[in-house]
């Protein structure tokens, strides 16, 4: 029964990983840039794939979203660094800037963007004009399970990020942060 088990959950594997090299094929044809294979697991690229960079050795797990909107800049809309790993269904949502660093654990669920929609008593919510500014993510941070990350924000390297907050500001380097919004608790220390 083992050796059946063992088979089968190798077989399993095996597939799982046909299934991302070709969708390594099939966005870099589409002209996502990738420096390197990235793991994915059935995740959406829908449009501008021009405007997406990710590092080696990334992995993108099932439902995960990256969507750039808008004209095409000179930069990257979404980068994603070396060693960072995005954990199911989150999404990432740029007009101008989301940039996430090298060595990351993002949790599932996640909400990152760069921009939101402006608040004119003139204009109904979807024909406001839409609001951006970057968003960065340091080295090694760590953002817990259902957070929500809004435009302009900046998460200094060695942050953690605790599960169901909502960061309007930035975070200092080695903060814990958790809450709505999120606030500093605690800085991290080498133990």
């Amino acid at each position: 029964m083992q050796i059946i088990r063992s088979s089968l959950i190798g077989g399993k594997r095996l597939i799982n990983g046909l299934e991302s090299r070709w969708l390594n094929l099939y966005y870099r044809a589409l002209g996502v840039k990738l420096n390197g294979y990235v793991w994915m697991r059935q995740i959406e690229i829908s449009r501008n794939f021009q405007d997406i960079e990710i590092e080696n050795n990334c992995a993108l797990d099932q439902g995960v979203i990256l969507l750039c909107s808008g004209e095409t800049l000179l930069h990257p809309k979404i980068y994603i660094g070396s060693h960072t790993y995005i954990n199911r269904h989150t999404f990432l949502d740029a007009i101008e800037s989301v940039t996430i660093g090298n060595h990351c654990a993002i949790g599932p669920g996640c909400y990152i963007t760069d921009h939101n929609h402006g608040t004119d008593l003139n204009f109904p919510p979807l024909e406001q004009p839409m609001v951006s500014k970057p968003t960065k993510i340091g080295d090694r941070v760590w953002i817990g399970a259902n957070v929500t990350i809004l435009k302009g924000v900046t998460i200094g390297n060695d942050t953690v990020v605790g599960a169901g907050s909502v960061v309007t500001k930035d975070l200092p380097e080695k903060a814990i942060a958790v809450g709505v919004p999120a606030k500093v608790i605690k800085h991290r220390t080498s133990t």
